[in-house]
């Protein structure tokens, strides 16, 4: 939030275009991974009902406010350092929040931290007015894993078995399209009939319903049922434009907001479906690189909407395309509706049809979860 913060407010005394583009590259850096810091962290000390909640209408309603303040500052503050000044000094209210925010227990259990991980807990079980018991983590287990070399994770354990290979690829694809969707349709605002700064406000708007709804299927119903149902959706009613009478610029206007709340459902269910899928041990570096991914679709998204320059329907009929074809590889992930967040990498859900090797460590993992099952799985807020 430091680095966001702070090269913001450095923009705005750019004296070139150069300048202001290298300070606009460090503030997304720190944007994208304060945003993905935050949401893991949400993820890993929140219980599962209240976790849900924190990852569709706590992060992104708050996200779609954001969103809505920007056209209305921007209606007001003509000025562009007026306006970045704007939207950069809310940044300075984030700072007590070191003070007050805890590390992830559930990490600190990962790193053998288990007594600073117990004062957390403890501190929880204080503030929610319950009793904490006398021993938390059993002493023997305590001891083994202070006195065994913890084990460090790094980007290649994305890839490193063929079960976690699988999911790694197709979060990539499904992160990378959903934000081409998602970005295209918000950078294409302008080109739509009517005044930009409405547009741009009523796609802001829609967000929240979509979130809204993704927070009703996300408790209620299987996750890949739920990503697939919000991506046909969007898709399906982004192809349906071209149908659409020129004259028609209203109907146009509403499809295009429908096909926006479709990805966005999408787009706020991907976030806690990956982090679901993703262990411990590596689901910051999970999120992170499927984050990039979608870092790297925001940046093809305006080249989608170019397109419109050599026919206006080509942009919506490619984002719709693939984000039919999206919602069908979504399918062949596995489900974690219901399931405890995977601590390990053994622990994760198994893709269907994949062949798996049981290895002396996993076998050790599911005889300890056996003997002490509330060990990894009670750090929950």
């Amino acid at each position: 939030m430091g680095v966001q913060t702070g090269f913001s407010f450095l923009q705005v005394f750019s004296t070139s275009w150069e300048m202001f583009s290298v300070l606009f590259v460090i503030v997304g850096m720190g944007q994208i991974s304060n945003y993905v810091a935050a949401f893991v962290l949400g993820t890993e000390i929140l219980g599962k009902t209240v976790r849900i909640i924190f990852c569709t209408l706590g992060v992104c309603i708050f996200y779609a406010i954001g969103y809505m303040l920007l056209p209305l500052f921007a209606y007001f503050i003509r000025d562009w350092r007026m306006l970045l000044l704007a939207l950069t000094l809310p940044g300075l209210l984030c700072i007590p929040l070191w003070w007050v925010v805890p590390e992830s227990p559930r990490w600190l259990i990962s790193q053998g931290r288990l007594q600073e991980a117990e004062i957390i807990i403890r501190k929880a079980a204080k503030t929610n007015g319950i009793t904490a018991p006398d021993v938390i983590f059993d002493p023997m287990e305590l001891q083994e894993m202070t006195s065994q070399k913890q084990q460090t994770h790094t980007i290649l354990d994305l890839v490193r078995t063929q079960n976690i290979r699988f999911v790694t690829i197709m979060s990539v694809i499904l992160w990378m399209i959903i934000s081409v969707g998602y970005f295209g349709l918000s950078l294409d605002t302008p080109n739509l009939h009517g005044d930009a700064y409405v547009n741009c406000f009523l796609s802001a708007v829609i967000e929240v319903p979509a979130y809204v709804i993704a927070w009703v299927l996300l408790r209620n119903l299987p996750r890949r049922y739920s990503m697939a149902a919000a991506l046909f959706l969007g898709g399906c009613v982004l192809l349906f434009i071209q149908l659409v009478p020129a004259h028609l610029h209203v109907l146009s206007i509403i499809l295009v907001m429908l096909g926006k709340f479709g990805i966005t459902s999408s787009f706020s269910m991907v976030y806690v479906y990956t982090a679901e899928l993703y262990p411990t041990v590596v689901r910051n570096m999970g999120v992170g690189a499927s984050s990039m991914a979608s870092r790297l679709g925001s940046i093809l998204s305006p080249y989608f909407v170019y397109l419109g320059a050599y026919d206006r329907f080509l942009p919506y009929i490619l984002m719709g395309s693939l984000t039919v074809l999206t919602g069908i590889l979504t399918l062949f992930l596995p489900e974690s509706y219901g399931t405890p967040l995977p601590d390990t990498i053994e622990q994760m859900l198994r893709v269907k049809g994949l062949k798996h090797r049981h290895t002396s460590n996993s076998t050790r993992v599911s005889k300890d979860e056996e003997e002490n099952p509330a060990i990894l799985k009670s750090t929950s807020f």
